[in-house]
């Protein structure tokens, strides 16, 4: 199996997340790419006509994307629990990934606002929506401490990868110390040897 890779991609670093917590870390090849909003790749567009990463070669020839599909075959691959089959914990799981995927998204609409917009074009008040959909998320999230509680599931590692990234993308973001629950809890989850590790090439 490979995977388009970069290093920065909180989507590519949480297909290898969950992979490493699968136990299939060492069974994916990373392949370069310079995935970008503005000056596409066309090597990745040969593949995936979105032009973005994560981006994933299967065993058998399929190409998948985005994370959301990759993580769905991994799971399934193994017969993983990190996705429940059915009922309740299953929607759970799968709700708290669209929420973490969301304020990734957000979060990359901000970073790509600072530098991907020529700056005569910036619109502040735009990036400044955007960090307001994570704030909403934080104090959503740090309003229900049972919905993080003892899980360890698809759910929480994208919200542990998300974490990660405003960490390195929004260091003056500030974010722990008007959530201070979240910040406990990541202080913790963060320890785990699948979010602890690093990826290169």
């Amino acid at each position: 199996m490979k995977i388009l890779f970069s290093p920065f991609s909180p989507y590519v670093r949480k297909c290898l997340v969950l992979a490493h917590e699968l136990g299939l870390n060492d069974r994916i090849e990373l392949l370069p790419s310079n995935a970008h909003p503005v000056n596409r790749d066309r090597d990745i567009i040969a593949n995936n006509p979105l032009g973005k990463v994560p981006t994933f070669f299967t065993d058998d020839a399929q190409v998948l994307y985005d994370s959301r599909v990759i993580c769905e075959y991994l799971n399934d691959l193994v017969d993983g629990s990190l996705i429940p089959r059915s009922g309740s914990e299953r929607w759970a799981t799968l709700t708290l990934q669209s929420l973490a995927d969301g304020m990734l998204d957000a979060a990359l609409l901000a970073r790509y606002e600072d530098v991907a917009r020529p700056e005569a074009l910036r619109w502040s008040e735009w990036r400044a929506a955007q960090l307001d959909k994570l704030e909403t998320s934080l104090t959503w999230l740090e309003a229900h401490p049972e919905k993080l509680r003892a899980r360890v599931d698809l759910g929480t590692l994208t919200l542990g990868c998300t974490l990660w990234y405003l960490d390195l993308r929004f260091p003056d973001l500030g974010w722990r110390e008007r959530h201070q629950g979240i910040a406990g809890w990541y202080a913790q989850f963060s320890q785990r040897p699948s979010m602890a590790m690093t990826w290169s090439l």
